[in-house]
Formats: C-alpha cells, sequence, structure tokens
C-alpha cells in the first residue's frame, strides 16, 4: 500500500521517537569565586585574582633609611624599582623572623601605586563556590579589619578575603617615614 509522503514521513518520526534517548539531564551551573591565598601570621587570607599581578620569591632589597621597620626597602623587578613590605610586620607592628627565603612576594598594582608584599607563604589560585561566602572575616590582625570583606569556607579552613588594593593606598600604609 502506497503512503502519501506526508503520512510516510509521520510514521517515520513516530517509530523515531519510541526508540530516541531522553535529552541529558540538565547540571546546574555553580559559580565560584577566584583568589589568590595565603597565610600571614598563621592566619589565611585570600585576595582577588585581579588585585595580585605576580607571585615571585623575595628577591634582592635594598634597605633605605629612616622608614619604619616593616618597609625592607626596594628590589629591581623587571627593571622596575618597587617598594618592599613585610605584611606581617605591618599588621602587628613588629619584625617577622620568619627566614626571606621561605616567604613570597605578590605584586599589587593600584593605580599608579605599585608594591610588593612580603607573606609568610602562597597556597596558589583558589576556587571557592560563590554560596559559600561569609560576611564574617576570621582572625586577623586588627589594623586590617577595613581591608577585609568577609571569608569563604573551604575544606575545614576559612579564608578571609582582603583588599591589597585598598590597602595599598591607606593612609596607615603610606606612612613609611619614622
Amino acid at each position: 500500500m502506497k503512503q502519501a509522503p506526508f503520512q510516510l514521513l509521520s510514521n517515520i518520526a513516530r517509530a523515531n521517537l519510541k526508540h530516541a534517548l531522553g535529552l541529558p539531564a540538565q547540571e546546574e551551573v555553580q559559580e565560584y569565586w577566584s583568589g589568590v591565598a595565603f597565610s600571614l601570621s598563621g592566619c589565611r587570607f585570600v585576595a582577588p585574582m585581579e588585585q595580585v599581578g605576580e607571585i615571585i620569591s623575595v628577591p634582592s632589597i635594598t634597605r633605605l633609611p629612616g622608614v619604619k621597620s616593616w618597609v625592607h626597602g626596594v628590589a629591581n623587578i623587571r627593571g622596575r624599582l618597587i617598594p618592599v613590605m613585610d605584611l606581617a610586620s605591618f599588621a602587628q607592628s613588629e619584625i617577622n623572623t620568619t627566614a626571606l627565603k621561605n616567604r613570597r612576594l605578590l605584586i599589587v598594582e593600584s593605580g599608579d601605586v605599585l608594591n610588593g608584599l612580603i607573606v609568610d607563604s602562597v597556597e596558589g589560585m583558589q576556587h571557592f563556590p560563590v554560596e559559600n561566602f561569609d560576611q564574617q572575616v576570621g582572625p586577623s590582625p586588627d589594623i586590617l579589619n577595613p581591608f577585609l570583606h568577609g571569608s569563604y569556607k573551604h575544606q575545614n579552613s576559612q579564608f578571609t578575603v582582603i583588599a591589597l588594593r585598598d590597602l595599598v593606598v591607606s593612609a596607615d600604609f603610606m606612612q613609611i617615614a619614622v
């Protein structure tokens, strides 16, 4: 029996539907916030990715006279003179005794201001589900409180979010002379 073309196509479509697999389950996309994690005096921090231009070993530093103890001096990094500050010493007003060779330098640029911040260690780039954000900040030195903006919990650890760009242009941080 001969079928009309439209009827034939309809029959083929119905037969194919009986054997067709269902659409794949739609997975919920999880949004992440990324930052550079580092430790400082036993506290864990994370800075937004766009605020850390580079992470390097602490280079040779030329000392400067008449500056506060947390200002280590200046370093030549790829032809640019960059002031180098010890963030732990700034935050605690005491000199950190951890060997410089084991510490890292975060290069932070805020407009025309370029700074190298010495931290105890860097844990690298971390990705946190945005729903893990908490308004509460983790333990940290009081002088850093104006620059802290909540925290993320990750693998039983709390990482406090710190705005390094705001820190390096703050009045307390810019006042380096003794």
